[in-house]
């Protein structure tokens, strides 16, 4: 016996004698009746007796606590059975899909509706949490065919009867196999009739047909279990999913497989189709990469290092899209969108060069449309891209008619406007790349031997003209004054392979803003760079906002440049890379070394839904040779080469976290007297004012969750699961980084707590900021060009070029943007990127049922949820505050991607749980 301390309501103690096993997400209730109180567990807060309300007092399991022993064994509603036999009903619920065993198409349905009409659909082995007293054994399952009942919408039941025989104990989990041709997708098993209520299996994954793998699905109950208190019936089990998962690293990969192994991206390119499409391996010394998901196709017959490319892309059976995000949106959609689509595009738009002869014809894009011969399939394009393609009234073919993006129908010239140029850097679609300037001058650091002199050309001369004598640059520099978006060492040695390929150009950029008293940024100098090449020297040239006819057209050249530069950084490396990346090992690591009943799995699992088949498929379309990116933005075939270049500069997993990414760039400085912690250089910073309460939140509710199960510092590094997935993250997903010495080290709650909450900033917070926003900033391509395509006209002004320029300036810029091929092909993909499907999963909205079976798990759910809440509210009033001139004004498109819910469709709003566009 124990003594255990309850604490009541009014906080009085009050001492009892509690057997050691306290059920510890039970309610504890106690009848007020004096010194011989009457002692109940219940499982459920609604099963409290009604009579009993009154005289009794509620203890949740987090208000015991113990007095002389801390040895309490957290038990979750307990479905034990007791020394006598039960009988039990299992219901089956599958998911009714097109592609799965419902579908009419083939010859296996005549042999599956046999299967349910026999009964024997599913055999069903439970498996008790108890080894066998006598031969310390497992215990033989109970084995149970289910057989059809009912079949509502979207969902088929299945029912099993049978008996639990005296002193089996508590069932853990349940083998299925699945005696269709086909798979299943199945939702969830409940048993009925035991002790203590139901028992729920919420399995929500497809189940291969027996007839492809004879090996059983393992799934386990809801209740989660450290590795350490996993019960003895269930620990060889816990090991053989796991082992299941990892596979043995041979063979190409089957489509009906669960397997997560490692591999380099080696299947970008395609060097059997032709030369042109070879693209090096990422992954590795030469060119460092995370590591994605492992395929198993065969190697290329011209380079043995690259895989064969295929149709389609093998990801882990339960990381592809369910059928509603497939049927409505999503990769089917994106994939329509790119296969059928986009080729009619290039048809109706035939010179792949053709540039918008003016800009009254980008207009036409919105209000007058493009129209393309009618496909094949009827009705095709209204299917995939209902938003933007309309039937035309003669039959002839399809429109496209671009909707408008809200940053022109606020303000048609806000593209033109330098203040609107400023302002989107800290509350636009990349609010990750101005930094503070904290050396001066500028200069880079890259070997002059090979790129030319370092020195910058923006002097302190030209700085404190352009600030019109308010300050020295020393005072600027002092008071926290200068800003900069800074693409000249990541880029320039990219710049003379880049103006290889026909039609694009690069160069090296620097662009300064000065901070204005209004906290508004303002900009005052671009330069561009070019590094010496053959026999030419290094160039370059500083362009500054000017009254003068010459200078005010120098200086849109110069920002669209700048723009299509931090197009092209933003997409391959904040966006791609830093979020759907860098987290595909996170995801890989997760199932192959936590159980499915390991409480941080059940944690993370919302946050990875998805992303391995859109990776897939950007893997497939979207960057790979010859793909979309190539062909829209401005490094070309380096585009992935580029990002892998600042992934090995640049890329640190500790500096993903907000406040410390902020803090690296100079944006923050840590103050413990200030909200969140920190204190912003630019007070009115609309990402990270809404960001650090979002990031406060998810720390907040993980701190909750991960100190209901790791009550000691030492259970951390004691749990072998969660080590051994922390040491693949490092040494196996982010294999090229292994050595770095900034990993966080895994040891306490503390350090868990910090390394969860940076993986969901990055798949929910992150993500959401930089992705939901592309239609409404670059829907509008001049305001965000992905190209420039020539050269500024003072590169060579002895050239027909600069004559040309000075004859027909808005000529110069309009055939410096998109061509209109390129233009059209990626409003089209932002438009389908931009939108939110109607099944999305919105942060802090659905609790998962694992977590609702905690009581105290759920409440912290719920205060998520409300912190939520309130920050949708915060975010409303700010956009309201005119004082706020970085989110709020005349023409100004709120700042809202950071609002936690939304509707389906284009919104500029919500965060997902996870990257699943």
């Amino acid at each position: 016996m124990s003594n255990y301390q309850i604490q009541r309501l009014n906080n009085a103690p009050i001492s009892f004698s509690l057997l050691p096993k306290l059920p510890s997400n039970n309610i504890l209730m106690m009848r007020n009746n004096g010194a011989n109180p009457f002692l109940q567990f219940l499982p459920k807060h609604q099963n409290f007796p009604r009579k009993y309300r009154k005289s009794c007092i509620l203890c949740s399991s987090k208000n015991v606590k113990p007095v002389e022993s801390p040895a309490v064994s957290r038990v979750s509603t307990s479905s034990t059975v007791a020394d006598k036999a039960v009988k039990i009903k299992a219901t089956v619920t599958v998911q009714a899909t097109v592609g799965g065993f419902f579908s009419n198409i083939g010859i296996t349905r005549p042999l599956d509706e046999i299967t349910d009409l026999l009964g024997k659909t599913f055999l069903l082995q439970f498996v008790s949490t108890e080894l066998d007293s006598n031969s310390g054994q497992e215990k033989e399952t109970i084995k149970s065919y289910a057989h059809k009942i009912s079949q509502q919408n979207d969902e088929v039941k299945y029912e099993s009867s049978f008996t639990i025989p005296a002193g089996f104990g508590e069932i853990g989990a349940v083998l299925v196999e699945n005696e269709h041709h086909k798979e299943i997708h199945l939702k969830n098993i409940v048993l009925d009739g035991l002790p203590n209520g139901p028992l729920n299996f919420t399995c929500n994954s497809w189940v291969h047909s027996k007839h492809d793998n004879p090996k059983k699905r393992i799934f386990f109950a809801n209740k989660s279990y450290l590795p350490s208190e996993t019960p003895s019936g269930l620990k060889k089990l816990r090991e053989l999913e796991l082992q299941n998962l990892r596979g043995n690293g041979e063979g190409e990969r089957k489509t009906y497989e669960r397997i997560y192994d490692y591999d380099a991206y080696n299947d970008l390119g395609d060097p059997d189709k032709s030369s042109e499409l070879a693209r090096p391996v990422l992954g590795g010394k030469q060119h460092p990469y995370p590591r994605r998901c492992r395929t198993g196709r065969p190697h290329c017959k011209k380079d043995t290092l690259s895989e064969k490319r295929s149709s389609s892309v093998y990801v882990p059976r339960d990381e592809a899209f369910s059928e509603v995000k497939q049927l409505t949106f999503a990769a089917k959609t994106l994939r329509s969108v790119v296969h059928a689509l986009l080729p009619q595009i290039e048809i109706s738009l035939l010179d792949p060069h053709l540039g918008f002869p003016y800009f009254t014809a980008i207009d036409s894009l919105f209000n007058e449309g493009v129209t393309m011969p009618k496909p094949k399939t009827n009705g095709l394009f209204q299917s995939v891209l209902p938003r933007l393609v309309k039937a035309i009234t003669d039959g002839e073919g399809d429109l496209l008619l671009f909707e408008t993006p809200e940053i022109i129908e606020r303000d048609k010239f806000a593209w033109f406007k330098d203040e609107e140029f400023s302002r989107q850097t800290l509350a636009g679609l990349n609010p990750y790349c101005i930094q503070l300037v904290t050396e001066w001058p500028l200069k880079s650091k890259l070997d002059p031997q090979i790129y030319g002199p370092p020195e910058s050309l923006i002097t302190t001369e030209l700085v404190e003209r352009e600030i019109r004598g308010i300050m020295t640059v020393n005072e600027a520099l002092k008071r926290k004054k200068l800003f900069m978006l800074d693409y000249h060492d990541l880029f320039m040695p990219y710049v003379n392979k880049v103006r290889e390929i026909e039609g694009t150009t690069l160069y090296g950029s620097r662009t300064l803003f000065f901070l204005t008293e209004e906290e508004t940024l303002r900009p005052i100098a671009i330069e561009l760079a070019r590094p010496p090449i053959d026999d030419k020297p290094q160039w370059k040239q500083v362009f500054t906002p000017t009254w003068d006819a010459t200078g005010c057209w120098l200086w849109r050249l110069a920002k669209a440049h700048v723009c299509a530069h931090d197009s092209g950084y933003h997409q391959l490396v904040i966006h791609w890379l830093r979020t759907h990346c860098c987290t595909e090992p996170y995801i890989i690591a997760t199932n192959r070394q936590l159980s499915a009943m390991h409480p941080i799995y059940r944690l993370l699992h919302p946050h990875f839904r998805y992303t391995m088949e859109i990776n897939a498929f950007a893997r497939e379309s979207l960057i790979n040779a010859g793909g979309i990116i190539e062909s829209t933005f401005s490094p070309g075939k380096y585009s992935i080469e580029l990002s892998s270049a600042a992934y090995d500069q640049l890329w640190r997993f500790d500096m993903e976290a907000l406040p410390a990414d902020l803090i690296r760039r100079g944006m923050a400085v840590e103050d413990p007297t200030a909200e969140h912690g920190l204190k912003l250089t630019i007070k009115d910073y609309p990402f990270a004012n809404d960001g650090l309460i979002l990031w406060d939140a998810i720390k907040q509710w993980v701190s909750d969750y991960v100190t209901q199960y790791y009550l000691e510092p030492t259970m951390v590094e004691s749990d072998k699961e969660l080590q051994s997935w922390w040491t693949e993250i490092r040494t196996k997903g982010h294999e090229d980084k292994k050595d770095e010495p900034w990993w966080p080290i895994l040891k306490t709650p503390k350090d868990l707590i910090q390394i969860l909450t940076t993986m969901i900033w990055v798949t929910a917070g992150h993500h959401a900021a930089v992705n939901f926003g592309q239609y409404t900033y670059a829907g509008y391509f001049p305001n965000r060009p992905t190209i420039a395509r020539t050269n500024m006209p003072t590169e060579n002004p002895s050239e027909e070029n600069f004559r040309h320029f000075l004859k027909k300036p808005e000529v110069a810029l309009l055939m410096c943007f998109p061509s209109q091929i390129q233009a059209t092909k990626v409003m089209a993909v932002l438009d389908v990127l931009s939108n939110h499907s109607p099944d999305e999963e919105y942060l802090g909205e659905n609790m998962e049922p694992s977590w609702e079976e905690n009581d105290a798990i759920r409440a912290a759910f719920e205060r998520f949820n409300g912190r939520l809440k309130k920050l949708e509210e915060v975010i409303d009033e700010r956009n309201s505050d005119l004082r706020l001139k970085n989110r709020a004004g005349a023409g100004v498109v709120p700042y809202e991607l950071l609002k936690p819910f939304s509707k389906a469709g284009v919104t500029g709003k919500g965060v997902p749980n996870s990257i699943s566009i």
